[in-house]
């Protein structure tokens, strides 16, 4: 990568952008302090020089009461010659605004009376103030209006050369530290910046690499219980059910794989055979019926499939309507009854005169004929199945199927539910393994589940939970 392209990555990167912000906040909030504080020194040295203009105008007060005149003329301009003719110059006046004696004003002959200033001064009786710049000059100068004596006004004026050299100074050295704390600022921030989104890269180095095919690929996470954390733990949980999704797809693939590889290898012996060797209209009737039969388990495997997913995406319609569920349960009881007996296996049922739930009942239907027949498969010769149906105090439905089958290895119980599991890897019996899928997705489409108790080879329960309406004689939705 060349020098220019990393250039353009950097400026592009939100580790830049969020370096500029801290820098433009830092430097918003400088020139903020600078302008405060450039008050405030203002501020405090014109009040130092109005306190420095009002002490003298009490001197001079003073010797004016004492002295008269003369008094005041001669210590104005010794003051004057000891602070410098360019410091500070002095003028007395006559309540008209008359100038009867001053100092030396060569270098301060731009600066007139204000007749505004006396006016105030006579109005208020009070000293005034004056700020006044003269053209082609640096420095301000302070201006005081005092009244010293009766029928006397003193025009005070002081330059302000050492404000201006304290301003520039305060000017310069802030610009300085500025400059220096910025370049501080945005390596600071460049590095907080860095440091904070450093889990960022983490994360997006690993999407990178899970990306190239590596599923087993993990966030590292620092335990630091931050936000960086949490998105990295988020990220490891999505990636784990993803995979889990990807497993089970493989696994399922598999299963559907091989469940398909035999009815269509039946299909194909029986029509080669009865083509290589039927001779009359029997065989070949024989060989459409038998691939007949195998269409149709097909067929039946994919539609069991399609309204499982439909069901558990929400796509299916269920007809919500007002039924009873004890009358279904002991009609599917009576149904399966008959294929009980022929095993030798004891079907019991106990069910209350009448449960009304809300529900489609065509599937709760064949949710409750899925369970009867793995029940049945299940259970040997002389075994037990009884069914009992309860409505709780809860507000909830109790459809459990108990059996004395085989039962199921703890290990194998966390996937009964899954598509296409089924405990017996040779499929030795019959089945395509959606039955137990198909039932736990009819019942959460119906707000409720399956749930699963099982001990090996001392039996099974599946206890399925449905809520009631909330009113004794429901207006189903």
């Amino acid at each position: 990568m060349s020098l220019k392209q990393k250039l353009a990555d950097i400026r592009h990167s939100l580790a830049f952008r969020l370096s500029l912000w801290y820098a433009g906040v830092f430097l918003l909030i400088a020139i903020v302090a600078f302008f405060f504080f450039y008050l405030l020194i203002t501020t405090v040295l014109r009040q130092q020089t109005d306190q420095d203009l009002i002490s003298e105008v009490r001197t001079f007060s003073s010797i004016l009461a004492v002295q008269g005149t003369e008094g005041v003329k001669q210590q104005a301009l010794i003051e004057s010659q000891a602070a410098g003719e360019k410091k500070i110059f002095f003028r007395l006046l006559t309540i008209s605004g008359q100038v009867f004696s001053s100092s030396n004003m060569s270098y301060w002959r731009d600066i007139g009376i204000n007749r505004v200033r006396i006016q105030e001064l006579l109005r208020d009786q009070r000293s005034v103030f004056d700020t006044i710049r003269i053209p082609d000059r640096r420095h301000q100068v302070r201006v005081l209006y005092a009244v010293i004596g009766p029928g006397v006004i003193l025009q005070l004026g002081r330059s302000m050369e050492n404000h201006t050299h304290i301003i520039e100074a305060f000017r310069k050295i802030f610009v300085a530290t500025t400059v220096l704390l910025l370049v501080v600022a945005v390596g600071v921030g460049w590095f907080m910046a860095r440091r904070a989104l450093s889990g960022v890269a983490r994360i997006a180095g690993t999407a990178r690499r899970i990306s190239g095919g590596s599923l087993d690929e993990r966030v590292p996470v620092k335990k630091q219980q931050d936000e960086i954390d949490q998105l990295a733990l988020t990220f490891n949980q999505m990636l784990d059910r993803i995979q889990q999704l990807v497993n089970e797809i493989r696994e399922m693939s598999d299963n559907i794989a091989h469940d398909l590889k035999s009815p269509i290898t039946r299909i194909r012996g029986t029509a080669e055979v009865t083509l290589t060797t039927g001779q009359s209209l029997a065989e070949y009737k024989n060989m459409a019926a038998s691939t007949i039969e195998e269409c149709d388990r097909l067929l039946g495997m994919i539609n069991t499939m399609l309204m499982i997913s439909r069901t558990e995406a929400g796509l299916g319609q269920v007809q919500r309507k007002q039924m009873d569920l004890a009358a279904v349960v002991r009609d599917a009881c009576e149904l399966f009854r008959a294929l009980a007996e022929e095993k030798r296996v004891d079907l019991q049922c106990h069910c209350p005169a009448h449960v009304f739930i809300c529900g489609d009942i065509r599937m709760i239907q064949r949710m409750i004929a899925n369970l009867l027949d793995n029940a049945v498969k299940y259970t040997p010769g002389g075994g037990r199945i009884e069914v009992t149906l309860d409505a709780g105090s809860d507000r909830t439905v109790r459809l459990a199927v108990r059996d004395t089958g085989i039962g199921i290895s703890p290990e194998d119980q966390p996937r009964v539910f899954d598509r296409f599991y089924r405990c017996d890897p040779s499929r030795s019996r019959p089945g395509t393994g959606l039955g137990l899928s198909l039932a736990r997705a009819i019942a959460r489409a119906h707000q409720g589940d399956v749930i699963l108790e099982s001990q090996p080879q001392q039996g099974s329960t599946f206890l399925v939970l449905l809520p009631l309406p909330a009113d004794a004689e429901p207006v189903c939705p």
